[in-house]
């Protein structure tokens, strides 16, 4: 195993200390219990947005705290959920007086630890609401979840949801925007490599040399199936069509096409793959009105890619096109 860490046990914690040194600025970072904050936290009258996850993923979440987007994020260990104690902590530093909205990735210990910590706010007085994201379209359950995982839509969701709560939109209304675009969003993904953590040391699956996973989960969960390796347009096709064929995604509909690196995929690829994606959505008559291409949700080093699909209205446009100010999205600042 080769990588730039000095223990494997204190990854995340020296990771944390990097990012304080780099965007001190902006962030706040609380290291027990660990979790970092927008620098203004609480902002008074907005709802706060917290989300988390085991890290691994990054930018997601830590590298979405800003303006427009989260106020706070929790990082895991590798590969594993924050604790209650985080997430309690995280709220109560975001509460500004209208409300925390959870940002919930469905996976079974997310789901659990945002749930204990959501009564834990409510006990001190804070009002909570949870949205859950599940638009994995690859399986139905996984070895971390019961029901489909949440991938590429949470990304999608926090910048949209944080454009609405910067609007001073109600808890009410940021949360039923965040199901709405949940409901219309699908993903899937696709792996080349395995990935390795670091407290491991070995790789989290096994794929042959001319081998390929199609359906990966971003922890390295296996997908639908495996085979040899395929071409660009055909990896697209194996994803793009079940993604379109499951909401299903109608002819006329417009969309936010997002074409996401797994953490060891160069950019030319990242292209190349949404290259593909735009000609078959256009032979389905789908719409493009918005893109992202790039390294947002990751799997450490694992080469790969993930697609994703947001059916789109004009209020998400109106949220995803609003200012952004974070370490990893930035625009109309």
């Amino acid at each position: 195993m080769k990588k730039l860490i000095n223990a494997p046990d204190a990854v995340v914690q020296d990771a944390l200390r990097g990012m304080e040194a780099a965007h001190g600025d902006r962030l706040r970072v609380s290291y027990d219990p660990a979790f970092v904050v927008r620098v203004d936290a609480p902002v008074e009258g907005k709802v706060g947005l917290v989300s988390g996850g085991g890290s691994g993923h990054e930018p997601m979440h830590g590298g979405f705290v800003g303006p427009g987007m989260l106020d706070a994020a929790c990082p895991g260990e590798v590969f594993t959920s924050p604790t209650p104690d985080q997430m309690e902590a995280a709220t109560k530093a975001v509460n500004g007086g209208a409300g925390v909205l959870h940002i919930v990735k469905n996976y079974t210990g997310d789901v659990m630890n945002f749930d204990m910590a959501a009564d834990l706010g409510r006990g001190e007085g804070i009002e909570v609401e949870s949205v859950l994201t599940n638009d994995d379209v690859a399986v139905e359950d996984s070895l971390y979840t019961a029901g489909r995982r949440g991938v590429g839509v949470t990304v999608l969701l926090e910048k949209i949801c944080g454009g609405a709560a910067e609007d001073r939109r109600s808890l009410a209304d940021v949360a039923e925007l965040g199901r709405r675009v949940n409901a219309n969003g699908r993903s899937m993904g696709m792996a080349l490599t395995p990935c390795i953590t670091p407290a491991s040391g070995d790789p989290s699956f096994e794929l042959g040399d001319n081998e390929i996973e199609i359906g990966i989960g971003i922890h390295g969960e296996p997908g639908r199936f495996r085979e040899e390796t395929r071409s660009a347009a055909e990896v697209a096709e194996r994803l793009a069509g079940p993604i379109v064929d499951d909401l299903p995604f109608n002819s006329g509909d417009r969309v936010l096409a997002f074409v996401n690196g797994m953490g060891g995929t160069p950019l030319i690829e990242l292209y190349v793959m949404y290259g593909e994606v735009a000609r078959l959505l256009g032979d389905r008559g789908i719409q493009i009105e918005r893109n992202l291409i790039g390294n947002y949700i990751t799997s450490l080093e694992m080469q790969g890619c993930s697609i994703t699909l947001l059916r789109l209205d004009d209020e998400m446009i109106r949220y995803w096109d609003a200012p952004v100010d974070t370490p990893g999205l930035r625009w109309g600042v």
